[in-house]
């Protein structure tokens, strides 16, 4: 069985079947951890490709194969931190544009619209549809810790370099993340004893 270092190795090289090794044992990895992040299939399939993109033409550039997680994941979150920006200001122009549209749109509209869409190869219950609800609420510094550590099982120092910042930013951030989240959850009355899920 091939190494991960070395199929990055022969990959960097250029050997184009080995890249494609990696895209099929990452793809769903990333893919699944751009739409916990933006919440919406099409664009995490969009996302995920230009992350892929990205790799390919940067994977030269990894000078140690051990990075390759937290690197990849780094691009990934700056093209999911590149798309909140993006809505963002579309959001703020669309209101200047428009400034009674403002008044049209209720604080549950909202939260609707950034529900997690489940993907269709697995049914996810109503409580991870709440869960990922909130998690699209947080800030996107939090809710890129909060996914990473929580759902792809990153240690500390692995969050810390795929965002470039030190673990105990990483830790504070996790913790306000986590904080939030168990404020909204018991609000609905869904503590630790409810679910399988460490806040």
């Amino acid at each position: 069985m091939i190494s991960a270092d070395h199929l990055i190795s022969r990959a960097q090289k250029g050997d184009e079947k080995a890249f494609n090794q990696l895209v099929n044992y990452w793809y769903k990895r990333i893919y699944n951890y751009v739409l916990k992040y933006c919440a919406e299939e099409d664009l995490a399939t969009d996302l995920a490709q230009k992350t892929f993109i990205a790799v390919f033409k940067n994977l030269k550039k990894l000078k140690n194969p051990d990075s390759f997680k937290p690197w990849i994941y780094r691009i990934a979150t700056n093209f999911c931190h590149e798309e909140a920006r993006r809505q963002a200001r579309n959001k703020m122009h669309a209101i200047a544009q428009n400034p009674e549209e403002e008044k049209h749109t209720s604080n549950q509209a909202i939260a609707e619209s950034r529900m997690f869409n489940p993907e269709r190869s697995f049914q996810q219950t109503e409580l991870e549809k709440i869960i990922f609800k909130h998690i699209s609420e947080l800030p996107d510094e939090q809710r890129s810790v909060v996914l990473m550590k929580e759902y792809d099982g990153f240690k500390f120092h692995e969050i810390a370099e795929a965002l470039s910042t030190s673990e105990n930013t990483v830790k504070t951030r996790l913790y306000r993340g986590l904080k939030f989240l168990k404020k909204r959850l018991e609000e609905q009355n869904i503590t630790k004893e409810t679910i399988h899920y460490e806040l």
